[in-house]
């Protein structure tokens, strides 16, 4: 691509991804001389952790994203580029989109994860949640569902119509499971006069022997007895073999169900491919502690794309806080490069603690020692939420949303689009 004169004097900084960690690092390196160029397929930013609710017509999609452009809009150095990146030569520093080739000086790539289904081609079957357009996906299907049902007059027909089924019992699948049930159990009910929605079957399917594996086995057990008492059926040690369009097998039973939602696993972006290294079995590119790629100093891998381990052996989680935590560090590091300096310490990711909500005035929350469950639980995970949205209209408005369904537990985005 064509640059000024004045631009083309300037070091040049790509990103490649507009997600959390592709986000803070562009911010990191505001005013630091370099021209920063951020690439993205996507026209926005979203915010992940909140995108269940948008698959369940809580909060709509305005809330929980927002322009690339409209959040680094006081960034002059900066600019943004709706293209898809189809790989990067390394050995002449650029990087090639379906329509030009942008050089480099120092890369970034923080391309994140997408759906995994272990080799299996169910997608089409049993859509994953990553995206906005995945939850508009998502919303539109479990509506319709719903919809469906009023009209049937074959009874079996619309005890499959009612059978929503999640694959995967981690944060993502626990969270789905909750509002599923709550907008089946409280907000449609008095909206329909010939299907029951809160006869709805929700069944949530774990592989493992117990859901949220990542939580101590306390907590874990308190989501899975708080699903239950709303009505989820958890099902754990009860692997999927095969998914169909109007079924699943699962433990060598056959449940017919009229949606099926996939959360049970991540597959790196392919940027390992286009960087000529090798990924882990999920894609995912171990980093030097500076987060560069070994033999490519001038490469930079963040987000959920880096494996990167921590002093004590564990990997660094792939979540949002690990994300935004490598994207402000390789901005800072960048920084220093820039000025001629070298990194004093190597990137040490902080935990913060794990959160997750299973539905009205029930989550758990992990911080070091303290643990928080039930209504003190959902209270902090809400004010948290709300504190990291992006600006201050996104954190009135999801407030005033989660007052309002709180209060009167209607869910104003249940539009489907024909």
């Amino acid at each position: 691509m064509e640059q000024s004169s004045a631009e083309s004097r300037k070091p040049r900084v790509v990103i490649i991804g507009g997600g959390f960690a592709g986000i803070a690092a562009a911010q990191a390196l505001a005013g630091s001389g370099a021209h920063i160029a951020i690439l993205d397929s996507n026209n926005h930013h979203c915010f992940q952790p909140l995108l269940y609710q948008v698959a369940t017509a809580a909060l709509a999609a305005p809330e929980v994203a927002w322009p690339i452009r409209h959040i680094v809009r006081r960034q002059k150095d900066a600019t943004v580029l709706m293209l898809t990146v189809r790989g990067v030569d390394t050995a002449r520093k650029v990087v090639k989109t379906e329509t030009c080739e942008i050089g480099y000086d120092v890369l970034i790539v923080a391309t994140g994860a997408t759906h995994s289904y272990f080799g299996h081609d169910w997608e089409r079957s049993a859509p994953g949640l990553k995206t906005i357009a995945d939850a508009a996906h998502i919303r539109r299907r479990l509506l319709l569902a719903f919809e469906r049902a009023e009209v049937s007059v074959d009874p079996v027909e619309r005890e499959r119509l009612l059978t929503i089924v999640i694959v995967g019992g981690g944060p993502t699948g626990v969270e789905l499971a909750g509002a599923i049930s709550e907008l089946a159990r409280r907000t449609l009910p008095p909206e329909f006069r010939r299907a029951d929605p809160s006869k709805a079957r929700i069944i949530l399917l774990e592989a493992g022997p117990r859901i949220l594996a990542s939580f101590p086995e306390r907590l874990s057990q308190y989501a899975r007895d708080s699903l239950e008492r709303n009505g989820v059926d958890v099902l754990t040690d009860t692997p999927v073999d095969h998914i169909f369009e109007d079924r699943i097998v699962a433990g060598e039973k056959e449940i017919a169900a009229s949606v099926i939602l996939w959360a049970a696993g991540v597959q790196a972006s392919p940027a390992a491919n286009w960087l000529g290294v090798d990924g882990d079995p999920s894609g995912r590119i171990a980093v030097n502690g500076d987060l560069t790629v070994p033999g490519l100093p001038d490469v930079y891998v963040i987000g959920d794309l880096a494996f990167l381990t921590r002093p004590d052996g564990a990997p660094v989680p792939a979540l949002a806080a690990s994300a935004k935590q490598m994207g402000k560090y390789a901005g800072r590091v960048i920084r220093l490069r820039l000025k001629g300096r070298s990194p004093r310490k190597p990137f040490r990711y902080r935990d913060y603690g794990s959160l997750a909500t299973i539905g009205r005035n029930s989550a758990i929350v992990k911080l070091g020692r303290l643990e928080l469950t039930g209504f003190p639980g959902w209270l902090f995970w809400s004010v948290v939420h709300i504190y990291f949205l992006v600006n201050l209209r996104s954190r009135i408005f999801v407030a005033m949303s989660w007052i309002a369904t709180y209060l009167t537990s209607n869910r104003g985005a249940r539009l489907i689009a024909r």
